[in-house]
């Protein structure tokens, strides 16, 4: 990593000064509203914002907490340690640590020297890499599940990749990117993200994981794969004929899986798409709306400010002004 940009991330931070002048534990308020220590992405993202980092707070003790979000641990230096349902994983220099929104982790207090980046990430922000990687691997079994609404699916993927050169010179481009508040590289941080997904998938030698592989896995990331293939044209009839399963049947295991309906993830690809294209092409919303597979514009005019709370002209004027607006 590059000295200047290590140098940054080496400064005391306001909360981490706090605790060298005598606060002995970490400030809940910081980080949640709630009772229950769940980190809370409303704090630590912008509004509009998809991803964003922060170095990790050292000097003190992080007891154990969830977060809503999905969190992604890289460390620049030294090594931080986490305690994962009673496991230490030690995460070391130039390793990942992907932990879905179930998990609950404790960390170890780090020192002065052990310097850290906490990626946190909404779900929608990985929608390209998810594309780009393909679904049949562990990342994609991970993306799967952090759809997921059974708490008791907390888990992990621990990559020792310090050696691979390309993760390491990817994760620098995006952590200065976020570092130095890039706003409108969004899509550029999402595309290396998904180039980063690539490499560590060729790395699967390096990886410690814990994932569950079992067969309603199996049909979520088939229903994913087929809505990300086919979003224009697709129909919960035919996918029940390619997996030969009654109605009733797959669009209980589509619930259970995901928490979602096959309605649901279907109108979540086609918006995604259908902001991709006003953000990034000139098309009229009319033909945007016929390019995602509306074939109703009332209806797509009603869904999308429901989403959005906002009409897809002022959406498009919005990100024009180089607002982002979260998906």
């Amino acid at each position: 990593m590059q000295q200047a940009l290590l140098d940054q991330l080496r400064k005391i931070t306001e909360e981490e000064r706090k605790i060298l002048d005598g606060e002995a534990e970490v400030d809940r308020d910081l980080y949640t509203s709630g009772r229950d220590f769940t980190v809370d992405s409303r704090k630590m993202l912008k509004e509009g914002r998809l991803i964003a980092v922060r170095t990790h707070t050292r000097f003190v003790y992080f007891p154990a907490h969830r977060h809503n979000f999905v969190e992604v641990l890289y460390v620049c230096v030294g090594s931080l340690t986490n305690i994962i349902d009673g496991k230490k994983v030690i995460v070391n220099k130039g390793e990942l640590l992907f932990l879905n929104q179930f998990t609950k982790h404790e960390i170890l207090k780090a020192g002065q020297n052990d310097i850290a980046i906490n990626f946190m990430v909404l779900p929608e922000f990985f929608d390209v890499a998810y594309s780009m990687a393909g679904n049949d691997n562990m990342l994609a079994d991970f993306l799967v599940n952090v759809l997921r609404q059974d708490e008791e699916r907390g888990e992990y993927l621990h990559f020792k990749v310090a050696e691979v050169l390309q993760i390491q010179n990817l994760l620098e481009n995006i952590i200065y990117s976020l570092v130095n508040g890039e706003e409108n590289r969004e899509r550029i941080n999402q595309t290396t993200m998904g180039l980063i997904f690539m490499y560590l998938i060729e790395s699967v030698q390096y990886v410690e994981m814990r994932l569950p592989n079992q067969y309603e896995n199996m049909i979520s990331m088939t229903t994913l794969d087929y809505i990300e293939q086919k979003y224009r044209t697709a129909t919960l009839t035919e996918l029940c004929g390619r997996l030969h399963l009654p109605m009733h049947v797959l669009s209980k295991m589509i619930k259970k899986s995901t928490g979602f309906n096959f309605k649901e993830l279907l109108q979540r690809k086609r918006l995604n798409k259908a902001v991709e294209l006003m953000c990034e092409t000139d098309l009229p919303v009319s033909d945007i709306i016929a390019a995602v597979g509306y074939e109703n514009k009332s209806y797509f005019h009603r869904v999308f400010k429901e989403h959005y709370h906002m009409t897809p002209r002022a959406f498009r004027v919005k990100n024009s002004e180089k607002e982002q607006v979260r998906l």
